[in-house]
């Protein structure tokens, strides 16, 4: 990279910015251009400074983080990484995500300064991924309605279940999608979407505020029926199995060597090919790294179809690209497309 990322790092905490600043200014790829003690300090900076990214504490007085973000160009503004406590915040964290900010790292305490070697490279790369993420004003569009997808009662329903992988970007794009699928949704849809601990719970009550669908943070032996959208929880593989009262969630806690993920959507989708096979409808949307194209290409071989999201709509194009670029996507479009193509398909 020939040129610095240069970050503005906002919070009114003086411990947490001295700790975030310490940590970027160890890259040699970013540079601190400054700090802000409050929001309203902060917005007065970007359009002095013009940052690449912003590092957003959101409890914060005069304008908290949201009244950031929601004031932030949206055409050439800074990407924002929200770094904040999850268990005081996850439903203010997961509000931020909604309103553009591109991810989330747990802020280190004044009582555990050791976290600052622990959170590191996680926020470095946080950055990294931010500096390279869409604008605000080109990451989601307007939702559509949808009609029901409902068969006649006599004609069975091809596919069973929905398995759905995401990262980056993850929390707008479930929005989108899952807010455009009607009431009457034939088949469970099973998520696994990349996030710290402590927000899956946060992330699915809002979904579910805005979906006709039923969103649910997923649990071990959960059977799943139609019209519900399930979220993978933090910590755990999420599987699929079959159950006499139907398919049902299986947790699986046991870490293999070298994996990046848990939930993982290699996992997921490796269970969908197992218990399903061609009955399975898989979807990529936007992501860092390459999650998902190990369990897609065993989807694939059984006979099932895969749905990747267009680069033109990704926040981060990383996951989708690893699946059109393998040959794997039956379909590669737009996010404002991919819920009509998944009612398409179970039609």
């Amino acid at each position: 990279m020939t040129e610095k990322i240069r970050v503005l790092v906002v919070d009114d905490s003086a411990f947490a910015r001295q700790v975030v600043r310490r940590v970027l200014e160890r890259a040699a790829d970013i540079e601190v251009v400054d700090i802000a003690r409050d929001g309203l300090e902060a917005l007065e900076k970007v359009t002095l400074l013009r940052p690449d990214v912003l590092t957003l504490d959101l409890v914060m007085p005069n304008v908290d983080g949201i009244g950031v973000l929601e004031a932030l160009p949206r055409a050439d503004g800074p990407r924002v990484v929200v770094v904040s406590s999850a268990r005081i915040d996850s439903d203010l964290g997961i509000a931020a995500l909604s309103a553009g900010a591109i991810d989330l790292v747990e802020k280190p305490t004044t009582q555990a300064t050791d976290r600052l070697y622990e959170m590191a490279d996680e926020l470095v790369d946080r950055v990294r991924i931010a500096y390279q993420a869409r604008p605000l004003a080109s990451q989601v569009p307007a939702p559509r309605p949808q009609p029901s997808p409902s068969p006649p009662a006599d004609v069975p329903t091809p596919i069973d279940a929905v398995v759905l992988g995401t990262s980056t970007g993850g929390p707008q794009a479930l929005a989108h999608v899952l807010s455009a699928f009607p009431a009457d949704f034939p088949v469970p849809i099973v998520v696994v979407v990349h996030m710290p601990p402590g927000y899956m719970g946060a992330l699915a009550r809002r979904l579910d505020g805005i979906s006709a669908l039923k969103v649910i943070e997923g649990h071990d032996g959960l059977v799943l029926t139609r019209g519900m959208a399930v979220l993978a929880p933090t910590g755990a593989h999420t599987r699929l199995e079959p159950s006499p009262l139907g398919l049902r969630i299986s947790l699986d806690y046991v870490r293999t060597p070298g994996e990046l993920h848990i939930p993982s959507v290699d996992r997921l989708f490796a269970s969908a090919a197992d218990v399903l096979g061609a009955r399975a409808l898989g979807v990529v949307l936007t992501g860092m790294g390459q999650d998902g194209i190990v369990g897609a290409r065993q989807l694939v071989e059984r006979g099932g179809k895969v749905i990747a999201e267009a680069e033109s709509s990704c926040v981060v194009y990383g996951m989708p690209r690893a699946i059109a670029e393998a040959g794997l996507a039956d379909r590669v479009i737009a996010l404002d497309d991919i819920a009509e193509a998944v009612l398409s398909r179970l039609r």
